[in-house]
């Protein structure tokens, strides 16, 4: 790359909007795009970066992940979601410290890397009293050049670990600490998020939406994964899951809603109306047997939905490319209907959809977008033939494809290689910490 602060990329090929086009300069400075133009109206003098045979496409940005849980991949599959919560989540989080918590995340990260992933927002809630944990998953963000979203938990359930659970005032008082300690960065970003209405109190949710007001942030919460969940808040207070968030008061135009797989018709309208968001999980819904999210009556509705890959041991993938694929087949088959969310819709939902969800100028190659990229490889067998590179993309392609990734306008991925670490020492530091762990 360019040993400069300023430069332009130049593929084969640029995805603007949904179309690819020939031949355009991007021109990048301080990590952001500053403006695109055709190759021949670059300054002879500017310092170019020139791809040919590639496909130059907006990084993904996965919306939704637990980057702890990627050490458990294999653990409890196969499982109804409560017995592999318990067996997985609850029996291992013990042996979590601050170096596991670290080696998780740099090998959740690491993997996201190499499936095109350039921005990562990460729920997290091994906290235990402090932010110790929390600096540890940004450090490995941070070691390994993804932009990263701490999604920092708050939770309050008694039938948690110990690890997981806050009072009311020291969750907002950490989260708070750990935003101020990171505000102004491109590359960290922080927001509170109250876990579920099943572990964060009421209370303790209403206290996540004022933090969020406070710093000018989103909040993310999960909220009808499960049909028990939807059940319980019925049966409880006589409301369906978003007229009930509505209900506490909480500032629904800064709600970023995690899965919805049990919303009804009346909360997707109201969503609409206040422009609360949704990460859509859809590997991770079918794999725990949730449901199937309403996406079509949301896109209809004008829900703006980014795609997320959830834990590494719900999926068990991190690939938001796959998210698509998943997203796009899983809605045609539920509404008998092909043409239901086609594969530019599918796109854009895991890029431009993804960084509305988390309030990020990402996700389109445009002016005052960060500089986060990923290159194809246009003779890749997984995007042939080329009738539509478009469409193959989210329908054929495989991560062989993915030749390089650049993050903030600097590589971090090339040809199979992590630019900033070794697959032996990311491997390394998971196998050692996981040494001894029960089987």
């Amino acid at each position: 790359m360019p040993d400069t602060s300023q430069y332009a990329l130049l593929a084969e090929q640029t995805l603007i909007g949904e179309t690819f086009q020939p031949e355009i300069a991007v021109v990048i400075r301080d990590g952001k795009i500053v403006s695109i133009m055709p190759a021949d109206a670059l300054a002879p003098e500017m310092p170019t970066q020139r791809y040919p045979r590639r496909l130059l496409v907006p990084g993904t940005l996965n919306a939704h992940n637990h980057s702890f849980q990627s050490m458990l991949r294999g653990i409890a599959d196969d499982c109804d979601f409560f017995t592999w919560r318990d067996r997985a989540l609850y029996g291992y989080t013990p042996y979590m410290d601050e170096e596991a918590v670290y080696a998780g995340a740099r090998f959740a990260f690491a993997e996201m890397i190499r499936n095109g992933v350039t921005t990562v927002c990460d729920f997290f809630y091994i906290h235990r009293d402090g932010n110790v944990n929390d600096r540890a998953v940004i450090r490995a963000a941070q070691d390994l050049g993804i932009r990263i979203v701490l999604a920092r938990t708050m939770y309050d359930w008694e039938g948690a670990p110990k690890a997981y659970q806050e009072r009311i005032a020291d969750a907002v008082a950490r989260t708070r600490e750990l935003w101020q300690e990171y505000r102004g960065r491109d590359d960290v970003h922080i927001c509170p998020a109250p876990h579920s209405p099943h572990a964060a109190s009421p209370e303790m949710i209403q206290a996540g939406s004022r933090l969020a007001e406070e710093l000018g942030t989103r909040f993310h919460i999960h909220v009808a994964e499960g049909r028990y969940e939807r059940d319980m808040i019925r049966e409880r207070y006589g409301l369906t899951p978003v007229r009930w968030l509505e209900s506490l008061g909480v500032a629904l135009e800064r709600l970023t809603l995690i899965h919805g797989c049990w919303l009804e018709r009346d909360d997707i309208q109201l969503m609409a109306a206040r422009d609360a968001r949704l990460v859509y999980n859809p590997a991770s819904n079918m794999f725990l047997g949730d449901g199937v999210t309403r996406i079509v009556e949301m896109l209809a509705a004008g829900v703006k939905i980014g795609l997320g890959s959830d834990g590494g041991c719900s999926n068990n993938r991190v690939s938001v490319f796959d998210e698509m694929r998943m997203c796009a087949l899983l809605q045609k088959v539920t509404h008998l209907n092909s043409a239901v969310v086609p594969a530019e819709a599918a796109f854009a939902m895991g890029t431009v959809g993804s960084a509305a969800t988390l309030g990020l100028a990402a996700g389109r190659i445009a002016a005052d977008h960060y500089a986060d990229f990923v290159l194809l490889d246009m003779e890749d067998p997984s995007l042939q033939p080329p009738w539509s590179y478009e469409k193959n993309m989210v329908y054929s392609m495989t991560p062989h494809a993915i030749r390089e990734v650049i993050i903030g306008g600097r590589r971090v991925f090339h040809d199979g290689a992590l630019t900033n670490a070794t697959w032996d020492d990311v491997l390394g530091g998971l196998r050692a910490v996981t040494t001894g762990w029960p089987r």
